[in-house]
């Protein structure tokens, strides 16, 4: 469908909005109230350049003109919904990306209950332990639902070709023991009694429907679309090989739905090294999806597509569209008053990059839920301002200053090997834990020759302490607790020894123990901790994890003292608050940076909510910069600060009481 005004595919989306619209079938007035005019009056108004739109939904019922008996029975006879909406966003320069779910359909499930997933005792697959709860049933993509779910992928990109893109949600690796995968493993040679081999199949499954389906949305593309298929729920770790079926990310985590706010900060570094167009999904809703009637506070989602920005993502905020088809002018105030912002902000990173000094090694076989290290990584290294992506450990590290294995990150014969050369080519390297042995705590060969600590061998599990030495801001005198396992190490001749490892008078146990906790700290002992020398770091325990789980600020303050050893230039340095976040951007005229301060707090059982941006006053700012710059302001508000440049370093003081500006300098 084609319009003078259609947006140009060539432009990938800055500010999009995702509106739901998973409609039940027993609502008999749905899109009576739509009005096209103030359909697209709204959304221009908001600031919005893209909207997906719903063909299908998790009910199963379609919202277009069709005669398969799915097309949803509140529509009146006749009447194109989602033409409709398409026409009228098109008419003024708005994307309409359109959505479809397929893992999640109650009309085929309803009908055809043999396609239901099964487990492996034969139950059905549904969002819900019994089945008088309402919830969503789960397909089985290795049945004849493919099919039929090809079937209405045809028609839709057949009636609305040229598409503005399509967006497949509820795309998982859904294991099953139907009749249909039974013997589609055994065609493949899989055991389907075993549990590795039911996945096994069922992401071959997805791998193929990807593939089919990703064929089909490519003939209806228009040229030079920067957007094709998305398949929502695919986890972006596998992205190094399923790039191969689309043209852009979509990244989905809502902070208050369950993701929380390190999700994103952990995904994006990981999607962002692929250089493929991202753009990233957070909600209007107080909650989750679903949550139709609650608005979050402005501050919150002035964050969240603040942080967006920053992280060198589009935009995309979601939205519930009310079953008769109008649009709330509350819901459509708050999203235009956060994307007025940032569209103030986009012309000053506009065909910027991202710069990232660190590389993290996350292991793949995580997906999109790093656990404790993962998180404990993105968080400490967000509060020393260190400027870092994530990588696989086949990625390329060209580029990177230092290179941090975390302790969940195995390093087997291969990464060894890469690391040594990297090594070799002047770069440092932190390794946290089992990270200091090849292959793990299976063996006592260190990963790298040369380490600064030497007879490694795998501790007795249980609580030491850490005396640390020479680390700003943690007295040399107090031993901090230490958590979990521990690698056992001495320090190799000219080490620089940040940490040793204090014992306490007796491991505890239920027949013997000492106060609330754990037994106090006895003496010092031959082990290290923290031990740094020649351009790499080696910390013995599982600092990450700890950091995660415990937040001790002395362990943030050691790393930060091993990274300084390694990085004592780094790209930025800035004093204010420990939440502080920043990131650099470098664009054919200058550098921008980043200061988004915003802090949530948990004010029930599972919300972390924001509720107010942090002022900024006279926060010391240094970004290091080889020839001093034209001009510096501060964006988008275009204030002049007072800056002086020392030849290494500009430096300057930020207010700012937004919660986000940004540090523009031309160079």
């Amino acid at each position: 469908m084609s319009h003078p005004n259609s947006p140009d595919p060539s432009r990938f989306p800055l500010r999009t909005v995702h509106l739901d619209f998973h409609t039940a079938p027993e609502i008999t007035d749905v899109g009576r109230d739509f009005d096209p005019a103030e359909f697209a009056r709204t959304f221009r108004e908001a600031h919005v350049d893209s909207v997906t739109l719903f063909a299908k939904c998790h009910h199963g019922r379609l919202y277009y003109e069709t005669d398969r008996p799915e097309r949803h029975p509140g529509l009146a006879p006749g009447f194109d919904l989602l033409s409709a909406q398409i026409e009228a966003l098109h008419s003024v320069g708005i994307r309409t990306p359109i959505y479809l779910s397929l893992q999640v359909d109650e009309y085929a499930a309803r009908e055809h209950p043999e396609w239901i997933a099964h487990d492996e005792s034969l139950r059905i697959t549904k969002w819900s332990a019994g089945a008088f709860e309402a919830a969503w049933h789960v397909l089985d993509l290795s049945s004849p639902y493919a099919d039929y779910f090809a079937d209405q992928l045809d028609e839709v990109l057949r009636r609305f070709a040229p598409v503005d893109g399509i967006f497949v949600d509820m795309c998982w690796t859904q294991p099953s023991a139907t009749r249909w995968a039974v013997d589609g493993m055994r065609r493949e040679g899989l055991d389907p009694t075993d549990a590795d081999h039911r996945a096994e199949y069922a992401d071959l499954v997805a791998q193929r429907y990807m593939a089919r389906y990703s064929a089909m949305v490519e003939q209806a593309l228009p040229a030079g679309s920067t957007m094709g298929v998305w398949f929502n729920g695919r986890p972006k770790t596998a992205l190094a090989e399923e790039r191969k079926h689309v043209r852009h990310v979509e990244i989905e985590g809502l902070p208050t739905g369950g993701w929380g706010y390190a999700f994103l900060p952990y995904v994006a570094r990981y999607v962002r090294p692929l250089e493929l167009p991202t753009l990233s999904h957070t909600g209007r809703f107080h909650e989750s999806w679903g949550d139709n009637a609650a608005l979050k506070p402005r501050a919150a989602l002035a964050y969240e597509t603040s942080q967006m920005l920053s992280l060198g993502l589009t935009r995309g905020v979601g939205d519930v569209l009310h079953p008769r088809g109008a649009l709330s002018p509350a819901v459509y105030d708050l999203i235009g008053s956060v994307y007025g912002h940032v569209e103030r902000c986009e012309p000053f990173v506009e065909g910027g990059r991202v710069v990232s000094e660190l590389a993290v090694l996350v292991d793949p076989a995580l997906g999109d839920n790093p656990g404790a290290s993962g998180i404990g990584a993105v968080r400490v290294l967000q509060q020393l301002r260190a400027q870092f992506d994530l990588l696989p450990p086949t990625a390329d590290l060209a580029g990177y200053r230092v290179v941090v294995v975390p302790e969940s990150t195995p390093v087997d014969d291969a990464l060894a090997e890469r690391l040594q050369r990297y090594r070799e080519g002047g770069g440092a390297v932190l390794l946290i834990g089992p990270a200091l042995l090849r292959n793990g705590t299976e063996g006592i060969e260190p990963a790298l020759p040369g380490l600064p600590v030497e007879d490694l061998a795998p501790a007795p599990a249980g609580e030491s302490f850490l005396a640390c030495e020479g680390v700003p801001g943690v007295p040399a005198d107090f031993p901090v607790i230490s958590y979990g396992s521990r690698i056992s190490a001495r320090a190799a001749a000219g080490a620089e020894v940040l940490a040793r490892v204090v014992a306490p008078y007796f491991p505890r146990s239920w027949d013997r123990f000492c106060g609330h906790s754990y037994t106090p700290p006895a003496d010092p002992t031959e082990e290290v901790a923290v031990a740094v020398g020649g351009g790499v770091a080696a910390v013995a325990v599982p600092l990450l994890e700890q950091f995660h789980e415990h937040g001790l600020e002395q362990y943030r303050l050691l790393l930060g003292a091993a990274l300084d050893r390694l990085l004592p230039d780094p790209l930025v340095r800035a004093g204010g608050p420990v939440h502080l976040e920043t990131s650099v951007v470098r664009t054919a005229t200058g550098t921008v940076l980043h200061l988004i301060s915003f802090l949530p707090s948990r004010e029930t059982p599972g919300l972390d909510l924001v509720h107010d941006p942090f002022p900024l006053v006279e926060v010391p700012v240094s970004l290091r910069l080889a020839d001093a710059p034209r001009a510096v302001r501060l964006q988008p508000a275009g204030a002049e600060p007072a800056w002086e440049h020392d030849g290494t370093y500009l430096h300057l003081r930020v207010t700012s009481l937004d919660g986000h500006t940004m540090v523009v300098v031309e160079h």
